[in-house]
């Protein structure tokens, strides 16, 4: 099984940065497509951003030249920079990961969740 341990979240004020770290680790071949979502309160998951193995990346139109997403693949960790910050950016972010098992089948993982605080 591929676990992933998330890090990074915490509080800050408006206009200020954070920087998330998900570690992805366990029985991994290979790993795949990454990336960051945010759930509200009694609202569905949404996606922030992904970045594929190959690079490319998507984010969802409110991120859009605040957030930047990247990925080492050396150490098998994704990270979310988030810059600019706003308080609707306040809640529980999670990352998303899909890698190749020992197995070869495919773990579609998430992380543990960390709270995002923004201050106005």
């Amino acid at each position: 099984q591929v676990q992933l341990v998330e890090s990074g979240g915490g509080m800050v004020q408006a206009g200020g940065s954070l920087r998330l770290s998900c570690a992805a680790s366990g029985s991994i071949v290979s790993v795949g497509a990454m990336g960051w979502y945010r759930q509200a309160p009694g609202k569905q998951r949404a996606l922030v951003a992904t970045i594929t193995r190959g690079g490319s990346t998507y984010y969802t139109d409110s991120v859009k030249g605040r957030f930047t997403i990247s990925r080492d693949d050396a150490k098998n960790t994704v990270y979310l920079q988030m810059n600019s910050l706003k308080p609707e950016d306040t809640t529980v972010y999670y990352c998303n990961v899909k890698a190749v098992n020992t197995r070869l089948g495919i773990d579609d993982s998430w992380g543990q969740g960390t709270q995002v605080t923004v201050s106005s």
